[in-house]
């Protein structure tokens, strides 16, 4: 078909699998296993649906004051977009058009190269130090752009602010986009460094400490001007991008902010625990700093760990990629769940 030379092709993005099936323990996509604030709830119970006949606030203003509170900002600083990956798809397109590569780790979101490619933005993957730590002199060279994932996932590791900023500072001719993901789960944010460099963007999302993956929302923090070029190109695409019952179910979910620290306190209490119990049953892993666990064992393969969990219908991450093959990213549920991980993976390694 001549039609087909002219189609842009990529190979996609691969999430993890969602199973239809509601009675199984799903560890495999950093969901968080206690649900959202008690006041998102409350904003669904009481929406007015006669709303939704009108388009949504564009600015979506009340979304974006509230997180420019929360965070000590002015709303000038702050862009929301549906999840952190549809903002850093825009970041994308937005700021990496140099023709220079962009330079981002080769263990990281499995999504920058899909939007390197889709994009078709030059790029190269820095290799890892064996302890999965990025080499900061890999950052120091002529490129077009750099992200760095902070935690990095998946292997759940944090690289000090003070790293960070050595690299940010060496690169104020390109943008540099610090994806915090993970951050609230111990990783200290580079929002701090928003006034001092005015070429960083840092991203953040709903959808692992706020629980509120279903409801996706993301948004990104970073200088008026970078923030009026995110607004200008999301506009030539669509207005209209979150609707009514997401900007207030968003804005009540900042309000609690004692839910957010309880919630997050309980997940990373319950990582910690879990981190005790795998090394006991012969598991190695960094030290992560997010909601999920980088783990390998020391003689079973992960394959096999992999099959047998999911057989017993427990879901974890498995990637058999040059590196990583030998580790689960296991994510961080609730202490019942963990439980029944480790009691399972106990019985398993006896064999």
């Amino acid at each position: 078909m001549s039609w087909e030379k002219h189609v842009r092709k990529v190979v996609p993005y691969v999430a993890g699998e969602q199973p239809k099936d509601q009675d199984v323990i799903k560890l495999n996509t950093n969901e968080n296993p206690y649900p959202p604030a008690p006041g998102v709830a409350e904003v669904i119970r009481n929406f007015d649906c006669e709303v939704l006949r009108k388009y949504p606030d564009l600015n979506a203003a009340a979304l974006v004051d509230a997180l420019a509170r929360h965070h000590g900002l002015d709303s000038s600083k702050v862009f929301v977009g549906v999840g952190s990956d549809d903002v850093l798809a825009m970041s994308f397109l937005t700021f990496f058009n140099s023709g220079k590569p962009i330079l981002f780790p080769d263990i990281t979101y499995s999504f920058y190269d899909v939007w390197a490619d889709l994009y078709r933005i030059p790029y190269e993957c820095q290799a890892l130090d064996e302890d999965f730590c990025i080499k900061k002199e890999d950052y120091l060279k002529e490129n077009g752009g750099i992200v760095l994932a902070n935690p990095n996932a998946p292997t759940g590791v944090l690289t000090e602010l003070s790293v960070l900023e050595e690299i940010i500072a060496a690169n104020q001719d390109v943008v540099v986009i610090v994806d915090e993901a993970y951050v609230d789960f111990g990783g200290r944010s580079c929002v701090s460094l928003i006034e001092r460099y005015e070429n960083l963007l840092v991203v953040q999302t709903f959808s692992k400490s706020r629980a509120l993956a279903g409801m996706r929302i993301g948004y990104a923090m970073g200088s008026p001007k970078l923030i009026k070029y995110l607004n200008d190109v999301k506009f030539s695409f669509n207005s209209y991008t979150m609707n009514p019952l997401t900007i207030a179910a968003g804005a009540a979910s900042v309000a609690d902010e004692a839910y957010f620290q309880e919630h997050i306190a309980k997940v990373v209490a319950t990582r910690e625990r879990t981190k005790r119990e795998l090394a006991r049953l012969g598991f190695v892993f960094g030290d992560s700093r997010t909601n999920f666990i980088f783990a390998a064992h020391k003689t079973a393969s992960a394959k096999e760990i992999f099959e047998a969990l999911r057989a017993e219908r427990i879901y974890v991450r498995h990637w058999d990629k040059p590196r990583i093959a030998d580790y689960l990213r296991i994510s961080i549920g609730t202490d019942e769940e963990m439980d029944r991980l480790i009691a399972f993976l106990e019985q398993f390694l006896r064999k």
